[in-house]
């Protein structure tokens, strides 16, 4: 039997698993600033110590043999187990409780997760808890590397959810917002005209605007006046309060402005649209009790009323025992 020995490193792994998430020496030596023959020696030597050949050519990429396909689900799990354990174990050097890290995507972690944070934080002060906004591609990412615990995001349907499990939070009313007292359109607005008007949007390849178009369609609209785009809503509320255009906007992205008569919501009748958001995480993550209980802090808060009054969509629950193992 052969054995791994010392030389068998962690570098030598994470090496692995990014040629073959890029499928490229060259882009994985651009990416860690270092030389191609130093990705490729890390490479060789971890075959050595292997006994086996871990990628072939695949015309201009390099892909996995069969045995690199089980070594990389391996390396894997060793490189992603372990940043999660370094994470765990620096709770011990800055004397905190527990600590938990969320991916979020630009609408949840910018205005529904804070009040529900520090309603939390209110009751564990001792705790960390680390909020990181991400697009959400990036935030799944996070979650399947093990830099993050969970993640609270938009998900475009066809997303491969493949070793993740998914629990349903609540649904965001997409709600059409002017300048107050905008030249552009009235207080309502029929479907048809929706066609015409100026927008202010995100970029057509973000998940929030991809979500939007496809509920769009659903009403016969297929193609929209879109003069500029911006991907944080800050930036469209700008844009939007300067009667540039108009825009959708998750309803917890506007309410505050709203309130303060700085945009006005534009009636849609006939076209009501929300989106879904969701909690995610790994299906073999292992929780802390600390990460357990923001995770079923933010659950419960679902179940009974999503943040700032919006629509409640009961998510299936799991066993408690299957979330902290």
């Amino acid at each position: 039997m052969r054995r791994f020995d010392s030389h068998l490193t962690l570098q030598k792994l994470e090496v692995f698993c990014l040629v073959a998430e890029l499928q490229s020496v060259t882009r994985t030596a651009e990416q860690l600033c270092v030389t191609q023959p130093v990705v490729t020696a890390h490479i060789r030597g971890l075959e050595t110590k292997l006994g086996v050949t871990l990628l072939k050519r695949i015309g201009r990429n390099i892909g996995l043999t069969e045995a690199g396909k089980r070594a990389y689900s391996w390396a894997n799990d060793v490189v992603t187990r372990t940043r999660e354990m370094e994470r765990e174990l620096a709770r011990f050097e800055t004397g905190t409780a527990g600590s938990a890290i969320i991916a979020a995507s630009m609408t949840a972690g910018s205005y529904l997760l804070p009040a529900l944070i520090a309603a939390f934080y209110a009751a564990h002060p001792d705790g960390l808890v680390r909020t990181e906004l991400l697009n959400p591609r990036s935030a799944l990412d996070a979650i399947r590397t093990g830099a993050c615990d969970f993640a609270v995001l938009l998900m475009h349907p066809s997303e491969n959810q493949n070793g993740l499990t998914v629990y349903s939070l609540w649904r965001e009313r997409l709600l059409l917002a002017s300048a107050p007292h905008s030249r552009l359109v009235g207080a309502s607005v029929k479907a048809a005209e929706l066609t015409r008007l100026p927008f202010i949007s995100a970029p057509q390849n973000v998940v929030r605007r991809e979500l939007e178009d496809a509920q769009l369609r659903t009403f016969g609209i297929n193609q929209r006046n879109v003069i500029l785009e911006f991907g944080h809503p800050e930036s469209q509320k700008h844009l939007v309060k300067q009667d540039l255009g108009l825009s959708f906007f998750l309803e917890s992205s506007i309410r505050d402005d709203v309130s303060r008569g700085d945009l006005r919501i534009v009636r849609t009748p006939g076209v009501e649209m929300s989106i879904p958001l969701f909690l995610v995480h790994r299906k073999d993550k292992i929780f802390s009790p600390f990460q357990s209980a923001l995770m079923e802090y933010i659950l419960s808060s679902a179940m009974t009323a999503a943040p700032h009054g919006g629509t409640v969509s009961t998510p299936a629950r799991a066993p408690a025992g299957k979330r902290n193992r």
